[in-house]
């Protein structure tokens, strides 16, 4: 009760009467404004860093064995790693725009804009495999980095249709995965594999991993699976602009965690308070705001354009302000940077049309 209560209190009281409106059945907008740029953080970089590594000794204490019976499984059915290594994509999209798509509540509001992206590329976490074919929306690839079986539910968990349907719908995607990637997914994914590797701050551990392969295809990730996406996306595949979609890194104002009903709702556990790109409170937990610092010094220190089109959540947002090296967009006015000419379409195929649209 003491969560709920306190959770509660963060939500400001117009948000509140919106939702009410809403739970009524009548259309409600919502205004909201950008908290203004600020040029740099409260704390430097190199402590952005530290904060987003703070928990890498726990979470390699708990995974290593894991990772290293994964490695092994996965090399005897689909090894050689680098037969099947990214690489192939290498600069596939080189000098084009590419949208990165987190799991965030975010993706709820503006996801479904993505179908009619053209021919921009889209990477996703694979969680979003569900959300994204419900609206036969095309995704160029699908990532995985987990290596617990959490990854097999989280393809259809909160999806409109059975599981077995969303498991033939792999048939003609790209997964992208960590060689040590949990095998019952790559044992049900039915379409095209492809592996990456992470560079684990162990020796002992990266020295075993070499004796199983020397695969050396690394990326960096930040701990999490949009972050390999960003890496993928820039340090493989050659695209600029980035501009991410889903990447809240924190609780909606309602306290969901994904853009659909998921077990995560239920109990918040152990939150803390943050502020979202308008300067509103919200709750998020000590991992997922480490998330966020890796994303915020990558995005201050990675030469590239970074446009953030989630519309909410927490990247790149201070309580002094909004990192200026992170544009905050809508998702809308980003696809209309690209698309814009469509608008002239009928001058340009019937010039007597009589059509005087101006663009601006």
């Amino acid at each position: 009760m003491e969560n709920k209560i306190e959770s509660e209190s963060l939500i400001p009281k117009e948000l509140l009467d919106l939702k009410a409106k809403f739970d009524r059945g009548e259309l409600v907008e919502m205004a909201l404004e950008l908290q203004n740029y600020i040029e740099n953080p409260p704390v430097s970089p190199q402590q952005l860093y530290a904060q987003s590594a703070s928990s890498d000794g726990a979470t390699i204490g708990y995974w290593r064995e894991i990772w290293l019976k994964n490695i092994r499984d996965n090399h005897a059915k689909f090894g050689p790693f680098k037969d099947r290594s990214i690489g192939k994509f290498y600069n596939q999209f080189q000098y084009k725009p590419c949208i990165i798509a987190g799991s965030g509540p975010s993706l709820k509001k503006n996801g479904h804009l993505l179908k009619d992206r053209g021919a921009i590329p889209l990477v996703s976490c694979l969680h979003n495999f569900h959300f994204f074919e419900d609206r036969d929306i095309e995704v160029d690839f699908y990532v995985s980095l987990d290596a617990g079986p959490v990854t097999v539910e989280e393809v259809y968990e909160g999806g409109a249709n059975s599981e077995a349907w969303y498991w033939e719908r792999t048939k003609t995607k790209k997964l992208l995965c960590y060689i040590g990637t949990h095998p019952e997914l790559l044992a049900k994914w039915q379409g095209e594999i492809y592996f990456f590797n992470c560079a684990i701050p162990d020796a002992k551990f990266e020295d075993e991993t070499r004796l199983i392969e020397d695969f050396g295809c690394y990326i960096g990730t930040g701990g999490n699976v949009l972050g390999a996406s960003l890496y993928i996306a820039k340090g493989f595949l050659g695209c600029n602009p980035i501009a991410f979609v889903g990447a809240d890194f924190c609780f909606s104002y309602l306290k969901k965690f994904h853009g659909w009903d998921s077990k995560y709702d239920a109990n918040l556990g152990h939150v803390l308070k943050t502020v979202d790109i308008y300067g509103n409170k919200v709750l998020t937990w000590q991992s997922y705001n480490n998330f966020k610092s890796w994303f915020d010094q990558i995005c201050l220190s990675v030469p590239s354009i970074w446009i953030n089109c989630t519309e909410g959540g927490t990247l790149g947002a201070y309580h002094e302000g909004n990192l200026m090296a992170i544009k905050q967009q809508k998702l809308s006015q980003f696809l209309d940077m690209y698309h814009m000419s469509k608008h002239k379409l009928k001058q340009a195929t019937d010039p007597t049309s009589g059509d005087k649209t101006l663009l601006f």
